[in-house]
């Protein structure tokens, strides 16, 4: 697992007790220790009624997962996958393989294939003219994609697979290989056990190849796909989330779609992203875009105009966070309010200070369509706004352009 050379220590909590290796899948006897699954069933299946670590009499044989020391065992192996990339990258930045050598390499890929693919992914990184090279390589991604289409291919050499193939994206001429059924369970695979780095890689290759309705559809009802994608708007990593709401945003247009992922609750992700004090201008910019999307089709419109919380945070981004922000966030108002004359939406953008905010934004540098659909709005929320402006004090300091 981890290489000698790195000395790496392995946490004595990580080891199993019996084989002390480190637990795949840790769970707890009835005792409170934790071992390997694997290891604890075979004692257990021996005929044994004690705890191994403390002789124990078990009065319960059951196994309970242990979670959270799952979770913090997988963040310690993905720390530990990434040194060791680091330290291939650092040991061979000095010797990319030759144009000769790459020819070999892709020729007996099928030996000593994570070898090969690490000095291919080098390779790659060094130049535009590498990767020129290899997208014009006959059989190059043919023989890519069988590890793709392998189920047998481990989860370290998909990875690897994935990362040629978010280098060579532009390269990649004929998609459609990937929409392959066995090509999408893979890239699942690498977004529920890859690392985070593999995770972002896998996100915007399905974005890349999400080109047209019929692409979109069938990445959208790939079984389990969707899901996961969703998950991944509440894990720890800005740049897994952005890739993601990137990816949603391309793949909403059709309605079917957008039903499906509705239907994996996204709107609530969205809900609490826009609600995190450290969220990032381009999150939430993302996440106002998407939420646009969204409202464009009625079970959208429903669950995000008659929840007075989200509206709230929406009007809350205005004259706040950034202009494109501003221009999401009106546009979710005015379709709501506006457009759709919907009574809910009507009386949550009016309970929030919505009105002052619409009157400051008018007198702001905001773009026309802005200004026209905030004064759409204020209209219809029973205003005249035009008699509000001639007695409203234009020399305000606190004003902000949108």
């Amino acid at each position: 697992m981890a290489r000698d050379d790195l000395y790496i220590a392995v946490p004595s909590s990580f080891r199993c007790p019996i084989s002390l290796d480190v637990m795949k899948s840790p769970v707890s006897l009835c005792t409170g220790v934790t071992y390997d699954r694997a290891s604890i069933q075979r004692w257990l299946d021996s005929g044994n009624n004690t705890c191994p670590a403390t002789m124990q009499v078990l009065e319960s044989k059951d196994l309970v997962p242990n979670r959270n020391l799952q979770r913090l065992i997988q963040i310690w192996l993905d720390s530990v996958a990434r040194r060791q990339l680091d330290a291939d990258s650092v040991r061979n930045s000095a010797a990319v393989p030759s144009q000769n050598q790459v020819k070999l390499l892709v020729k007996h890929l099928d030996i000593n294939c994570f070898s090969s693919l690490t000095k291919i992914i080098c390779f790659a990184r060094e130049s535009e003219e590498n990767r020129e090279f290899l997208a014009q390589m006959d059989g190059f991604f043919s023989k890519v994609l069988d590890f793709m289409r392998n189920a047998e291919s481990g989860i370290k050499i998909v990875e690897q697979v994935v990362k040629i193939l978010d280098l060579m994206l532009t390269k990649i001429s004929d998609k459609k290989p990937l929409l392959e059924t066995n090509c999408l369970s893979t890239i699942l695979l690498v977004l529920q056990s890859g690392n985070s780095d593999s995770q972002i890689e896998a996100v915007r290759l399905l974005e890349s190849i999400a080109v047209d309705g019929e692409s979109k559809l069938k990445i959208g009802e790939k079984e389990g796909l969707v899901a996961e994608l969703v998950k991944s708007l509440r894990k720890e990593n800005p740049r897994l989330i952005e890739a993601s709401l990137s990816f949603f945003i391309a793949i909403t247009m059709p309605k079917r779609i957008k039903t499906v992922v509705i239907q994996y609750r996204i709107i609530p992700e969205l809900k609490y992203l826009l609600s995190q004090p450290n969220t990032t201008t381009s999150i939430t910019e993302k996440a106002l875009e998407l939420l646009e999307e969204l409202s464009t089709c009625k079970e959208g419109r429903v669950e995000i105009w008659h929840d007075s919380v989200l509206l709230g945070r929406i009007g809350e981004t205005v004259l706040k966070v950034s202009s494109n922000a501003t221009e999401h966030a009106v546009a979710i108002l005015w379709s709501g309010c506006y457009l759709f004359r919907d009574r809910k939406a009507q009386e949550a953008v009016a309970s929030s200070n919505g009105m002052t905010k619409l009157l400051l934004l008018m007198q702001s540098n905001c773009s026309p369509a802005v200004r026209q659909m905030s004064g759409d709005l204020v209209k219809v929320l029973g205003v005249n706004y035009k008699l509000c402006l001639s007695n409203y004090d234009t020399k305000t300091t606190h004003i902000m352009p949108c």
